[in-house]
This record gives C-alpha cells, sequence and structure tokens, in this order.
C-alpha cells in the first residue's frame, strides 16, 4: 500500500466509523438481546433461587441475576425453577449439594412504600456448610436493575475474588432514521438512554474514569467537534473546534487531560488537552497521519496509529511527546492495524488488523509479543476493554447488520449484543463506578 493511501485510508477511518452503510432505525422501546457462545465446559455450578415475593416488583430481580452470571462466562445456574428458600434459615446443605451446585443463592423483598422495596440476598458456599454473608439494599421502583447488577457483583467479588462488572456502563451509537443517538445503557445492553440525538453523525465516544462524563466526537455543525459531556446534567462543553479535524478523544488517567487528534497544522498529529479545553500541546511533529492516540494505564505514554512506516501500525511514545522519548513501533505481525486500545491493567494491547480484507480484532500481550486473533469475523471495529480487563466490547457484522459484540481476553466466551431490526456501532465500556 502506497503512503498516500494510507493516509487517505486513516484520515478516514473516523467517518468510515460513522457514516458505515446500512445503518437502520431503533424502534422507540426495543432493547438488547443477548446471545452467549464458547463458555466451555467448566462453569461454576450456583443455584439462584427466586427471591420470596418477588411477584410484588416490577421487574425480576432474580432473572437479572441469573443472566449476569451467566455472560461472565464462569458460572451455570442449576436452579431454574421456583424451589424455596428462606434469607433467614440455613439451608439444606446436603440436599443443593446433590442437586449439583456449588453455591447457593436466596433472596427476599419486602415492600416499604408505594414504589420503594427493600432486597436482601445471602450467598452461601454449599461444599463447605457455609454463610459468605449478603446485602440488604433499599431500591425505588426504578432502580431494581442496578439493584440486581450490584447483587451480582458481590456474588462474583465473594466466589470469585475480584470486582464484577455488571454495574458498570456502556456507550455506543446508534442512527433512527436521518438522526443519531448517542446512547448509554447498564453492561448487558439493557435500560438504553439517550444522552445525545442529532441530525449529523457522532463517533468515538470515550469515557472519564469517574463515569461521569464522555467525550464524542459530533458533526453538528457540519464538520468534526469534540465535545465532553456531563451525563448527569446533559451539559456539554467544547473541547476542542480547531480549524480541520478534530478527532479522536481519549482520557488520561487521571481524568485531568485528554489526548486527542486534529489536522489544523497539516496532516493529523497527536495533541493532548486539558480537560478544561486549556492547555493545547502537540505531541507529534512528523509529516505523516498519527491518530488514534490513547493513555496507558499508568499515564506514563501514548499509544497512537500512525502510517509513519508506509503502512498503519501502533506506536507508543511519552505522555510528554515524542520529543521527549521517540516513537516506539509495537504492532509487527500483521501489515495494516489500527485501532489500539490499553486494558486497564496495562497488560494487553487490542487493536484491528485487516488480514486479506477482513478487519479482525486481535491482542497482543505486552509483556511477551505474542498476539492472537479473537475473532474470525471480518467487519470488527472500535474496541473497548471492560473496567476488570478481561473482556473486550467491539462491533461487528451478524446477518448483514452492525452488532455489538464481547469477547473475553481468551478468546473463550463471546456474546452479541443486538436491537432487532437496528444497527448500532461505536461502542465504549465504561468504568467501574465507585
Amino acid at each position: 500500500m502506497t503512503k498516500t493511501i494510507a493516509r487517505s485510508v486513516i484520515k478516514s477511518a473516523l467517518m468510515f466509523l460513522a457514516l458505515g452503510l446500512g445503518m437502520m432505525s431503533l424502534p422507540s422501546q426495543a432493547q438488547m438481546s443477548i446471545e452467549i457462545t464458547g463458555v466451555g465446559q467448566s462453569l461454576y455450578p450456583i443455584a439462584v433461587i427466586r427471591f420470596k415475593d418477588e411477584a410484588k416488583l416490577p421487574i425480576g430481580v432474580t432473572d437479572i441475576i441469573r443472566q449476569d452470571l451467566a455472560r461472565s462466562g464462569y458460572f451455570k445456574n442449576t436452579e431454574n425453577g421456583n424451589a424455596s428458600e428462606s434469607v433467614e434459615d440455613t439451608p439444606n446443605y446436603k440436599a443443593w449439594a446433590a442437586r449439583g451446585a456449588d453455591a447457593l443463592v436466596v433472596g427476599s423483598v419486602v415492600q416499604t412504600g408505594p414504589t420503594q422495596f427493600e432486597i436482601q440476598y445471602k450467598l452461601f458456599d454449599v461444599r463447605k456448610s457455609l454463610s459468605l454473608g449478603g446485602l440488604n439494599l433499599n431500591s425505588s421502583a426504578d432502580n431494581l436493575r442496578a439493584v440486581a447488577h450490584k447483587i451480582a457483583d458481590d456474588i462474583i467479588l465473594k466466589l470469585l475474588g475480584e470486582r464484577g462488572i455488571f454495574s458498570t456502563r456502556l456507550s455506543y451509537v446508534i442512527k433512527e432514521g436521518k438522526r443519531y443517538r448517542l446512547v448509554i445503557s447498564d453492561a448487558d445492553g439493557q435500560n438504553i438512554r439517550t444522552a445525545m440525538s442529532s441530525g449529523e453523525p457522532i463517533i468515538s465516544p470515550s469515557w472519564s474514569p469517574d463515569g461521569k462524563k464522555v467525550a464524542y466526537v459530533s458533526f453538528e455543525d457540519r464538520k468534526p467537534v469534540i465535545y465532553v459531556h456531563e451525563l448527569a446534567t446533559g451539559r456539554r462543553t467544547p473541547l476542542s473546534n480547531q480549524k480541520g479535524n478534530n478527532s479522536a478523544p481519549a482520557w488520561s488517567g487521571d481524568g485531568k487531560k485528554l489526548a486527542i487528534s486534529l489536522s489544523k497544522d497539516g496532516n493529523t498529529q497527536v495533541y493532548s488537552i486539558n480537560a478544561d479545553g486549556t492547555g493545547l500541546t502537540r505531541l507529534t511533529r512528523g509529516q505523516t497521519i498519527d491518530t488514534e492516540p490513547q493513555y496507558s494505564a499508568d499515564n506514563r505514554y501514548i499509544y497512537f496509529t500512525s502510517d509513519r512506516g508506509g503502512s498503519p501500525q501502533i506506536y507508543r511514545m511519552s505522555a510528554e511527546g515524542e520529543q521527549v522519548e521517540g516513537a516506539k513501533r509495537i504492532t509487527f505481525k500483521q501489515g495494516f492495524v489500527t485501532s489500539p486500545r490499553i486494558s486497564p491493567d496495562g497488560k494487553y494491547l487490542a487493536y484491528i488488523a485487516n488480514i486479506g480484507g477482513a478487519f479482525r480484532l486481535h491482542i497482543l500481550n505486552l509483556a511477551t509479543g505474542d498476539t492472537q486473533a479473537l475473532t474470525n469475523s471480518s467487519s470488527d471495529e472500535s474496541p473497548s476493554f471492560a473496567a476488570n480487563g478481561r473482556y473486550v466490547l467491539y462491533s461487528t457484522k451478524v446477518g448483514g447488520k452492525r452488532v455489538l459484540a464481547a469477547v473475553s481476553v481468551d478468546g473463550n466466551s463471546k456474546q452479541v449484543l443486538s436491537i432487532p431490526g437496528s444497527d448500532v456501532r461505536q461502542p465504549s465500556w465504561g468504568p467501574f463506578m465507585d
């Protein structure tokens, strides 16, 4: 590929992500459907008993907890009926062991007001005949999904010793007719809320480390402008509206800066800017296209896509700029590589590689240099790590339309999140919410 073509490909990448063909409208009340495949055979058997008096609730928290645990790729639920256990009593451990359960979840619901509820749950280690504690949560009717996700997270923490990601959120873009919507949803794709709607494309959403803001690129002024959007208030602030392209915002780990790509001085280059829009600093100064910057987990480096070697590849430089520490090429196994994303623990780099015309999600172990294709699809885009670093969310095509998908970093567990009759893309997985 000539350098001219490579530059053109990178320069048009952001528009390609937003303007791809075949986008369809979203039914007003549609929710995500989830298909889980390839989770393997070694799953932790857990019995999640339907919560006592759950019929008082407008939604079933038991089903949400079961679905969360299934999506984790670690658990299989051994109780899908309506068996009963009281949170006040010691369960019959031998009976549950005989039914194949290694752990048991029981719960109850008490209505404390017209739309207020107390949700109690307890977790038991069946094999050790041991109570592992639980939670007692108060909730309004419109917050019950969050309660169910919090219980699932607590189960993950108690049984696996790691923090669950069910209470995190997703952002992605949907096109409805001639309008685009940036939406926020739960981690399972449900409970969709619109953050912004526009008649022009919205691309490249990026979560702030505290989960309170999303930066993105909007074409509402008929040119790309980077905005920072406060989700709680809806307040939008232009971060960068320079001449030419303003693109690819990515937050630093402390939330104080963003790395962005600008073409105000000619070719697209990487800059840093303070979160309040001050302190714009140019970080690359080549005659090539440098774009898609991402801060490393420790904020010391910035990874970015560049065609300086003749075709797009991923490079790393000091977060202070390549004049401080020259850019080092990171990817070598494929001839065309874009879209770098760093895992929260700094161990992995996810990226998209062009393999014989097929754009596939790959992962690189930064310590060993080993690479692995995580998919066998041909139209992958926009990778984004989960907060625990164990999954990568991305956009791909299934059955001729674009959907969201998630895959574990070992490639064993895969999920497809789709909205019937709709086209969704540009996903970004939000951080842990403290």
